[in-house]
């Protein structure tokens, strides 16, 4: 496999049909699960040339990518009951905690919030939870808070700008980075980045297919590009990363060229046209790194 020899990918959403066998196993989740890709990165932040309905948020969500909702083991028990097993160990919880205090800490933010329903799930989130709380102890200068998941939607459409860092199982990550991406400017804007210990693979942050505009030329290309900075950044070619990634800001923010879901008639050409015209007035297209 490609990823196994060169360490990395840049990848788009490989749609899953749900009217499929139960045997067929989404190849998104597989790819995860079997490079164990176990952090899902997304960072959301607000965009100067971009209306949205808020303002000022910068979040960054860590979820939990290779267990959880996600672990794809459900049977029919009788004809009419089925069974769907969440799994959540110590092990895989405790990574992914530290996982995100490190990256707070390495960022210098200031909190970390655990999403989580142990309300409810009482032995498999309030396992998550005491996981986090663990883990929390050991990073005193970062404060640590919790949340209900359903009151953690209704707080990101209120008050956003509240939450810091964001770490949670893979289901209610699925729900929160939509619905944060939702927030600072669609799908089309949010780039994000699944880490293991031996590989990375990056990829639009929302892991939307855009069937529905294929062929059309309307596509925000934003998304791709901006995971393709952040493969950058991880193969240490930050100046090329950085080159790449002001176009794209100077494109969005600037010379304010937007596709149809940001209200804009730009094409996707027409986009990309413009970033590269960007990147081609700052001068020589080869560097020292």
């Amino acid at each position: 496999m490609a990823i196994r020899r060169n360490g990395v990918a840049l990848k788009g959403n490989i749609e899953t049909n749900h009217n499929l066998p139960p045997s067929y196993k989404s190849r998104n989740n597989l790819l995860r699960t079997t490079l164990d890709l176990y952090a899902n990165v997304m960072h959301c932040q607000s965009l100067p040339g971009v209306r949205t309905r808020h303002r000022n948020i910068d979040i960054i969500i860590i979820r939990e990518n290779t267990e959880g909702e996600y672990s794809s083991l459900e049977h029919e028990n009788v004809s009419g009951v089925v069974e769907c097993l969440k799994i959540i160990t110590r092990t895989k919880s405790l990574r992914i905690a530290d996982y995100a205090f490190r990256t707070a800490r390495e960022k210098g933010r200031g909190r970390v919030t655990a999403v989580h329903k142990a309300n409810i799930m009482k032995l498999g989130d309030g396992l998550f939870l005491e996981c986090c709380k663990e883990v929390a102890s050991g990073y005193p200068e970062i404060t640590f808070d919790s949340m209900i998941v359903d009151n953690t939607t209704m707080q990101l459409v209120s008050r956003p700008q509240q939450f810091d860092v964001m770490v949670m199982p893979n289901l209610y990550g699925n729900v929160v980075s939509n619905v944060c991406a939702g927030l600072v400017g669609g799908p089309g804007l949010v780039p994000g980045a699944n880490y293991g210990e031996d590989y990375a693979v990056f990829e639009t942050g929302t892991r939307n297919t855009g069937k529905s505009i294929a062929n059309r030329n309307t596509a925000n290309p934003t998304a791709m590009l901006l995971a393709s900075c952040l493969l950058l950044d991880h193969l240490k070619l930050h100046a090329y990363a950085s080159m790449i990634r002001r176009a794209i800001l100077s494109t969005v923010t600037e010379a304010r060229l937007h596709t149809a879901d940001l209200g804009g008639q730009g094409s996707t050409s027409e986009v990309v046209q413009s970033i590269m015209n960007a990147i081609q007035s700052t001068g020589p297209l080869t560097m020292s790194v």
